[in-house]
């Protein structure tokens, strides 16, 4: 088991501000995280998922909601390493809908994979899932925002978020279609994380931890408002719309999704795609770890 019982490893000393800077994402996937942050005492800052954990690293952020294997990334770094802040997350317990593999060879020929600019933690989905089930490692280059599907002409492409929600233009000639959230849960029978709220250990989070709770469950009270809202703008209908923020996500880190972060952790370090020998239970407080 890779969590162990020891205390987190937090460092004293708060960077904290009386307007700490919130890093998200504008995808539809995190509006019910967001939605109940109103507070005029936080400065919500919006950027790609990618980015966010480039500002986090750079403590041009307080928090920020990062991609789940950044955590792990952080990890080789003692006095640099983050602390999931909140129990509210962006995970899947099946099909995700806003992260698809599109294939024009069969899984087991891939020897070139593009990947969405803004994608981490699905990039090394995608690669785990590769290299496990298929034993194959690709070359990985990236989609910049902006470009289409034919605009690569790797064997296999990942879209995420808002542009892999509806079949993209092009997406007929691919002749297999992965949801990386189906794929994953099918074959580990666990959820999936793709983003969590962290902090560096230093900071002192304990005043926005409620805040960012309280907010994920305002969010979910308020789903069909949201989708109301949402669902023109990201080429949906509003059933459409409610039915992905209401059945296709999940967003509460508990126990099994916690078994599948240390999961996911195992099998990216297994290939090179996160540091070894990490123990997770130092990114974790002690209420995480016994809830």
């Amino acid at each position: 088991m890779i969590f162990h019982n020891e205390a987190p490893g937090s460092l004293p000393g708060s960077v904290n501000s009386n307007h700490p800077k919130i890093g998200a994402v504008q995808y539809l996937n995190t509006k019910p995280l967001v939605h109940g942050l109103t507070s005029p005492t936080l400065d919500m800052q919006y950027d790609l998922p990618s980015r966010l954990a480039d500002r986090l690293a750079s403590r041009h952020l307080d928090i920020a909601l990062i991609p789940s294997i950044e955590l792990f990334r952080s990890g080789k770094f003692r006095y640099s390493q983050y602390q999931v802040v909140s129990n509210a997350c962006i995970g899947c317990h099946g099909p995700v809908m806003s992260v698809k593999l599109f294939f024009r060879t069969p899984p087991q020929k891939v020897q070139s994979l593009a990947v969405d600019e803004g994608s981490r933690t699905s990039s090394t989905l995608a690669q785990i899932l590769l290299a496990k089930r298929y034993g194959v490692s690709p070359s990985v280059h990236t989609l910049p925002l902006g470009s289409h599907l034919w605009d690569t002409s790797a064997d296999c492409v990942l879209l995420i978020g808002d542009r892999a929600l509806s079949m993209p233009q092009g997406g007929q000639s691919f002749q297999l279609i992965w949801d990386l959230g189906d794929e994953w849960s099918r074959w580990t029978q666990l959820p999936f994380v793709f983003a969590v709220w962290a902090a560096h250990s230093r900071y002192d989070y304990q005043a926005i931890e409620p805040l960012l709770q309280n907010a994920r469950d305002e969010g979910q009270r308020n789903l069909a408002a949201i989708a109301a809202a949402e669902a023109a703008g990201h080429g949906l209908t509003v059933p459409q719309c409610l039915s992905y923020l209401q059945d296709n996500l999940h967003y509460t880190l508990g126990i099994n999704e916690m078994k599948a972060l240390a999961l996911f952790y195992e099998f990216a370090s297994d290939i090179g795609l996160a540091p070894k020998g990490l123990d997770l239970s130092s990114f974790f407080s002690q209420s995480q770890l016994y809830q």
